[in-house]
């Protein structure tokens, strides 16, 4: 219990920094229906639903990257990090509250992309918003964990891009499946073994990755 309290701690620090500073979650939604926008516009006619769902992971991934790059700046400027890790709580802690609280801000996110996509390409299915959920997991899962790498190089922009993209593939493989198949069990089922298996080696490896 003490552990889920550290969590929840953590998290809600973020929630409360995002909402009176209003720097990530704002850039993330204009960003997001922006992307929209311009697919709408810069593609002739109706795309298939393939392209259409191709679409829809290409803004989700590169939103996700908007609040990822964030996650752990304030803590490196202000040297809070410095702070969390002397903390008497478990280090795997600040990985699951960062984590969860980018969850957040990328469900909210995606509230509002999901009605504009559906108004410029394709209806939503429920296996294809089953598949975003899922998804999200894995995003910030493997991000967060990346983000705290990254976040202590000076080319912290570009390495989370170069390390996040090639391990968001299966992300895409699976999310692309279950919104285009007619049986999409299987993709579902491939995003969860994604979501465990990454959130496992991330949770068992984050301690070792803030104290290098």
């Amino acid at each position: 219990m003490s552990y889920l309290r550290d969590v929840a701690a953590l998290a809600r620090k973020d929630l409360l920094l995002e909402l009176r500073a209003r720097d990530t979650l704002p850039a993330m939604l204009l960003f997001v229906v922006a992307t929209f926008v311009v697919f709408h516009f810069a593609l002739p006619g109706s795309p298939s639903r393939l392209a259409a769902s191709g679409l829809l992971w290409i803004a989700i991934l590169f939103t996700a990257l908007l609040g990822l790059g964030r996650a752990f700046v304030p803590e490196r400027e202000q040297r809070v990090l410095d702070g969390l890790l002397l903390a008497p709580c478990d280090r795997s802690a600040i990985w699951l509250g960062k984590a969860a609280a980018t969850l957040a801000f990328l469900a909210a996110a995606e509230v509002v992309a999901l009605p504009v996509f559906a108004l410029f390409f394709r209806p939503l299915t429920g296996a294809m918003v089953l598949g975003v959920l899922l998804a999200d997991v894995g995003i910030c899962a493997v991000g967060t964990f990346l983000g705290a790498m990254a976040v202590a190089t000076r080319a912290r922009e570009l390495l989370l891009p170069l390390l996040f993209l090639p391990l968001s593939i299966p992300i895409v493989v699976g999310g692309v499946g279950a919104s285009v198949v007619g049986s999409p069990g299987r993709y579902l089922g491939f995003l969860v073994l994604y979501d465990l298996l990454f959130a496992l080696v991330c949770w068992a490896s984050f301690e070792y990755v803030v104290t290098e």
